[in-house]
């Protein structure tokens, strides 16, 4: 019997929660908020509170520019194992990995853009929807 597809908003959130426990695991920081959308060949993510204390305290002490380093850095240090995870979940590679954060709002914005589009099923409201509704 074959394993069945996901629906988008299943990958979708089992790629959201895979990157939550990912920062919680790396960083020893969670972020409060991880949401994924699936646009095709290209999927947006938005990580909410994704600064760490330490990168808090730097930026609370006037250090806005050394904390702005240190995001750079982790998120140079992560993006290798961060792309091979996003890769895993969704099940096609990736050509081009971009992320920034923004320390003031502890925000990280990440988009990857993708070889294929991800194989999904349609979800059960798109596959219900009835003749002429």
């Amino acid at each position: 019997m074959k394993p069945v597809k996901p629906t988008r908003g299943q990958l979708e959130r089992q790629l959201s929660q895979s990157i939550q426990a990912f920062y919680r695991e790396q960083l020893g920081h969670q972020p409060s908020k991880v949401t994924c959308q699936l646009f095709d060949t290209k999927i947006a993510i938005i990580l909410e509170d994704s600064v760490t204390p330490t990168e808090q305290i730097l930026n609370k002490e006037g250090q806005r520019e050394l904390a702005q380093q240190v995001r750079s850095s982790l998120d140079e240090a992560t993006r290798p194992p961060l792309k091979k995870l996003i890769e895993e979940v969704i099940g096609t590679k990736i050509l081009d990995l971009l992320c920034d954060a923004t320390v003031d709002t502890g925000r990280t914005g990440i988009i990857a853009i993708l070889a294929d589009t991800p194989d999904t099923r349609p979800s059960e409201k798109l596959s219900k929807v009835e003749p002429g509704a």
